[in-house]
């Protein structure tokens, strides 16, 4: 009689995670450590876009695992920090990564931060004792790779130099080239709690995705972005600006830059107003 533990089985890989790596265009990884974690968080940041369209378009956002995963593998869409960490984390997970969700706030003008839930990041355990991690692949132009969560080091990153730091009631602040991007509160957090900051980005006329039209994602060699009717390349550090014109022009820049199939190109439409 074998009195040895018996090794469990991992668990199946879902379908639904194949194809997402598919469109990212990364392989499953057969270790959920930090070189994986990396290459599937680069691979995102470079395939799916940062953008606030839906809020324009009129479609509902909901913050349910299925609902973020389908509007990114089989839409094809991006989204912003609450459907791209969202989703990003269910397939952190599906590949044995163990992730929870953290709440951040972001600074704004004169060092003013945002509302609580203004942001989601998260944070990541692999297998191969390092870490632990903050991932985030809905922050826009950010780090290109996980980042150390620990406080003190200096990281250096193809995005800039980041570092964090101790901040009040025991929360962190993220540093670029130090300058603060926001303030992370360490305490485990679950979907449900991000609802209220994203309706607050979808209908509040201070909130600037409800603002403005953003698609953004990363390349090879700088960065992509359509500001309404502004095109946007950077490459190699330097930036270049152009007006496009009528709507098929703005149809197909979504489409060759950023793989969107849109039907007419958005507007901005008009945050909710309310009266007393």
């Amino acid at each position: 009689m074998n009195d040895e533990p018996q090794q469990q089985a991992p668990a199946p890989v879902p379908a639904w995670a194949d194809a997402y790596l598919e469109r990212i265009g990364a392989a499953r990884p057969p270790l959920a450590d930090a070189g994986a974690l990396r290459e599937l968080q680069v691979r995102h940041l470079m395939a799916v876009p940062f953008e606030n369209l839906s809020i324009h378009l009129g479609e509902d956002i909901v913050l349910e695992e299925a609902k973020l995963v389908d509007k990114i593998v089989t839409r094809r869409r991006g989204g912003f920090c609450y459907e791209l960490n969202g989703a990003f984390a269910a397939l952190l997970r599906a590949l044995g990564f163990r992730v929870t969700l953290l709440q951040a706030r972001v600074f704004g003008d004169g060092g003013r931060l945002g509302i609580p839930y203004d942001h989601v990041a998260l944070r990541v355990e692999t297998d191969d004792g390092t870490g632990p991690w903050l991932a985030d692949v809905g922050f826009g132009d950010h780090a290109l790779h996980p980042l150390a969560l620990e406080t003190g080091t200096e990281q250096v990153d193809p995005c800039g130099r980041f570092r964090l730091r101790e901040a009040p009631q025991g929360d962190l602040d993220l540093l670029r080239d130090g300058s603060r991007l926001f303030r992370l509160d360490l305490r485990p957090r679950v979907p449900a709690d991000f609802r209220a900051g994203a309706w607050y980005h979808r209908t509040s006329p201070d909130s600037h995705f409800s603002r403005s039209l953003i698609c953004s994602r990363r390349t090879e060699d700088g960065r992509v972005t359509l500001r309404g009717r502004t095109l946007i390349t950077t490459v190699r550090g330097e930036r270049h600006e152009a007006e496009l014109g009528d709507d098929a022009e703005v149809l197909a820049a979504y489409r060759d830059h950023f793989g969107l199939m849109l039907s007419h190109p958005p507007t901005v439409r008009p945050p909710l107003t309310f009266t007393t």
